[in-house]
C-alpha cells in the first residue's frame, strides 16, 4: 500500500469521532452477526422447521419497507440523543429473550427481530446523517470504506463465534451477547463530540415530508443513477446468490463447500473497502461503482465454468466489485443531501437498493430448479455489463460536488 493510499486512512483512524464510529460498528455488528445466524438454528432446533427458521430474516429484513417513512425519525430529532436511545432499547429488548425456550414463545423472537430490523433502518439513517456532520468530508469515502471493512469482517468472525455459543450454553446467551454490544456500541455513541443544532419544527403532513425524501432522491442528477445502478447489481446479486449450491454442486463439493467461497468472498470485500476512499478520489462515484459493477459481471459469468481455482477468485472478485457501488451511493448521498433531509434519503436510498437483493433470492430460488444454473450465471453477467454501461453514460454533473474536494488538488 503506497503513502498515498494509506494516509487518508490514517487520517480516518486519527479523527476521534470516525474511530469511535468505527468502534461502534465493530461492536454492535459483531452482536447483529452472531444472531442473524443464531436466530435461525433457535427456531430450527425448537420446531425442526426450515421455513420457520427463515422467517427470522424475513422478520429482520421488512421493515426496510417502510425506510421512507422511518426514515423521517432521523430528521426530527437531534442524531447522537437518537443513536444512544435506538441502542437501549435494542438492549433491553433483547433482554426479553432470554425466557424462550419452548415454540409457543417464537412469537416474542418474531416480534423482537421485527423491532430489531426497524430499528436498524432508523439506526443506519441517524447514523450516516451524523457522520457527515461529524466526519470531514473528503474523508468520508475513506470512512464508508472502512466501515464496509469493518462490517464485512464481523461477518466473518461473528456467526462461527454465535454458532459456538449457541451450541455451548443456548439461544439466550446470544442475545445477551447482542445485548451487550449495544450497551457498549451506547457508551461509545455517547462520547461523540458532535455539535448539532435542534431541528426545525417539521411543517406538511408525514407523508409530505416522507415525500421530500423520494423527490430529492429521483430529481437528482447523481444520486438517481447510482440508485437505480445499485438497486439492479442487488437484484442480479440476488440471483446469483441463489445459484451457490448448484455453483458447488457442480464442483462436485458437498454444500458446506459454500463456507469456504463465502469466506473468500467476505475476504474481498474487506480488501476493497481499505482503497475504496483513494478510489473514490481518483475515479468519482460513477465511474467506482461502474467498473465495481463490471468487475463483478466477469466473476459471476466465470462461476459458470466449473473449476475450483476459478471458483475461488470468481469469489473474491465478487466480494471485491460488489460494495463498491453501495460505498458509492452512500458516500454520494452525505455529500449530496442538505443536512435536514438526510435521514430520509439515506433510508430511501437503503430501501430502493436493498430490497431488489431479497427479490433476486427469491426468484433465483426458483429458478436455478427450472434452468441451467450455468446459463443463469452468463445471462447475469451480461445485465451487469449492461448496468455498467449504462451508469458510465448516464447524464450527470461531472462530479465536480459528489466526487472532488479541496484536497484531491492536493492529496494528503
Amino acid at each position: 500500500m503506497t503513502n498515498r493510499t494509506a494516509w487518508p486512512m490514517v487520517r480516518v483512524l486519527r479523527d476521534r469521532n470516525a474511530g469511535l464510529y468505527l468502534s461502534g460498528v465493530v461492536v454492535s455488528g459483531f452482536g447483529t452477526s452472531a444472531l442473524w445466524l443464531a436466530s435461525g438454528v433457535w427456531v430450527k432446533d425448537l420446531t425442526g422447521s426450515d421455513g420457520l427458521a427463515a422467517l427470522c430474516m424475513l422478520a429482520m429484513w421488512l421493515p426496510t419497507l417502510a425506510g421512507p417513512l422511518l426514515g423521517t425519525l432521523a430528521d426530527r430529532v437531534r442524531r447522537k440523543p437518537l443513536l444512544i436511545g435506538v441502542n437501549l432499547l435494542l438492549g433491553a429488548l433483547l433482554l426479553t429473550l432470554v425466557g424462550v425456550d419452548a415454540p409457543g414463545d417464537l412469537w416474542l423472537l418474531y416480534a423482537v427481530l421485527f423491532v430489531y430490523g426497524a430499528a436498524g433502518v432508523v439506526h443506519d439513517a441517524a447514523e450516516s446523517a451524523l457522520v457527515a456532520t461529524a466526519v470531514d468530508p473528503s474523508l468520508l469515502g475513506d470512512f464508508n470504506g472502512l466501515r464496509m471493512t469493518a462490517n464485512e469482517g464481523m461477518k466473518l468472525l461473528a456467526p462461527l463465534a454465535g454458532a459456538g455459543l449457541y451450541a455451548a450454553y443456548g439461544g439466550a446467551s446470544v442475545a445477551l451477547l447482542d445485548a451487550a454490544t449495544f450497551v457498549l456500541a451506547t457508551g461509545l455513541y455517547a462520547v461523540l463530540r458532535v455539535r448539532e443544532e435542534k431541528p426545525a419544527r417539521p411543517t406538511g403532513t408525514r407523508r409530505g415530508r416522507t415525500a421530500e425524501g423520494v423527490r430529492h432522491l429521483w430529481a437528482h442528477p447523481v444520486l438517481r443513477p447510482l440508485v437505480l445502478a445499485g438497486g439492479a447489481t442487488m437484484l442480479f446479486a440476488g440471483l446469483n446468490g441463489a445459484m451457490a449450491y448448484a455453483v458447488v454442486d457442480g464442483l462436485g463439493h458437498s454444500p458446506a463447500y459454500a463456507g469456504v467461497l463465502y469466506a473468500v468472498q467476505g475476504a474481498g470485500s474487506v480488501a476493497v473497502g481499505l482503497f475504496s476512499g483513494t478510489a473514490l478520489r481518483r475515479l468519482g462515484e460513477r465511474r467506482f461503482a461502474a467498473y465495481g459493477i463490471a468487475l463483478l459481471a466477469v466473476a459471476v459469468a466465470l462461476r459458470a465454468v466449473p473449476s475450483d481455482p476459478l471458483a475461488l477468485m470468481c469469489g473474491a472478485a465478487i466480494g471485491a466489485g460488489l460494495p463498491a457501488v453501495l460505498i458509492a451511493t452512500l458516500t454520494s448521498v452525505q455529500r449530496e443531501t442538505p443536512g435536514p433531509l438526510l435521514g430520509r434519503v439515506t433510508a430511501t436510498a437503503n430501501t430502493l437498493v436493498y430490497t431488489p437483493n431479497v427479490v433476486g433470492l427469491a426468484a433465483g430460488a426458483a429458478l436455478v430448479e427450472l434452468v441451467s444454473h450455468r446459463l443463469v450465471l452468463v445471462a447475469l453477467g451480461v445485465a451487469l455489463l449492461v448496468t455498467a454501461a449504462a451508469l458510465l453514460q448516464s447524464p450527470a454533473r461531472a462530479e465536480r460536488t459528489a466526487s472532488r474536494s479541496p484536497s484531491d488538488a492536493n492529496p494528503a
